[in-house]
């Protein structure tokens, strides 16, 4: 659905988590009490639960810190403020990747940054929708333009989760882990995945779109559409209340440089603090590629950033790409 600004103003009131009554909101809107009523009702459909009480008003079900440009700016330092060209928050959209893929296709510059409340679309790895319930996570994407091709940038979805480790790690959040080829993992549960989509010429310039989905509180009621075994921030931490626009600043810190200076240094700059995030090494594994699959235990990855997986019969093999399980079912 898409959300009105009645709505986006009437969420920015009730975001503090505390009872408003309907006399209050219907003012501050210039509406009637009972479209106040309506209009709250419309919230559900973005997994924005409210309740009721007489003589109280209402309140949403738990407090949300909406995204604010301002906000993430002033956790912005100054090399990634010099890395941005511009910065986007968008209330609802399909997917900001998709998002900035097209503006890609028009000419966008390199440091296009594009965070959503919401998305009706959100994309996951192999056609897989990422489920994004409104003003709950992060949903990010980086659009960057490299001059040497596709081949010059294999690895950085690696790179890529070495620098969100590093952000949560600055905010003291430190049980995490990463599993190859691009999600961000704690306590063998998933808590984000990245997304790179990239177009261009073979050994040309390319356009590449960085995205990032990052659970910090995942309702009940969304988790019933994850296929797979997943955590949030809110589970790993224990506290309710997140900074996301301060998270969010401090992401860019750390991706933008790397997304930047990728070029230049490749995987190998990266390579030993991956590994020591590395939480399929040693595992026992099963990658699928297409309806492929290979079982065998995990021994890391190569110095180009491959999977290393040692057969039953004892053999090491290379895999440039897959989707791994630690068990024989899909994850």
């Amino acid at each position: 659905m898409n959300i009105s600004d009645k709505q986006k103003k009437l969420l920015s009131l009730l975001a503090d988590g505390e009872f408003h009554s309907g006399t209050e909101l219907a003012d501050a809107l210039g509406i009637s009490r009972s479209a106040v009523w309506k209009q709250l009702n419309g919230l559900t459909e973005l997994g924005l639960h409210h309740s009721a009480v007489s003589g109280k008003g209402y309140r949403l079900d738990r407090s949300l810190e909406l995204l604010a440009a301002a906000k993430i700016h002033e956790a912005i330092n100054d090399r990634a403020a010099a890395l941005i060209s511009s910065l986007e928050i968008h209330d609802q959209i399909d997917s900001t990747n998709r998002y900035l893929v097209e503006r890609g296709q028009n000419a966008a510059l390199s440091g296009s940054v594009c965070f959503a409340e919401y998305q009706s679309a959100g994309k996951g790895r192999r056609g897989r929708q990422w489920v994004s319930p409104y003003g709950c996570n992060i949903y990010l994407s980086i659009l960057w333009r490299f001059q040497q091709g596709p081949a010059a940038i294999s690895g950085l979805s690696l790179a890529v989760g070495v620098a969100v480790v590093r952000a949560l790690k600055q905010h003291q959040i430190n049980d995490i882990g990463l599993k190859w080829p691009n999600d961000i993992y704690s306590q063998g549960k998933k808590l984000g995945g990245i997304l790179i989509e990239v177009s261009g010429e073979t050994d040309g310039p390319c356009c590449a779109v960085i995205g990032l989905g990052l659970n910090l509180f995942v309702p009940e009621t969304d988790a019933q559409g994850i296929n797979q075994a997943w955590t949030d921030l809110t589970k790993i931490t224990g506290q309710h209340r997140l900074f996301r626009n301060k998270l969010a600043g401090t992401l860019l810190n750390h991706l933008l440089p790397v997304i930047a200076d990728y070029e230049g240094v490749g995987i190998k700059a990266h390579l030993d603090e991956w590994r020591s995030y590395d939480c399929l090494s040693g595992q026992a594994a099963t990658l699928f590629i297409g309806q492929q699959q290979f079982e065998g235990q995990v021994r890391g990855i190569d110095d180009n950033g491959m999977l290393l997986i040692e057969r039953p019969d004892g053999t090491v093999q290379t895999f440039a790409s897959g989707e791994v399980s630690f068990n024989a079912g899909r994850s």
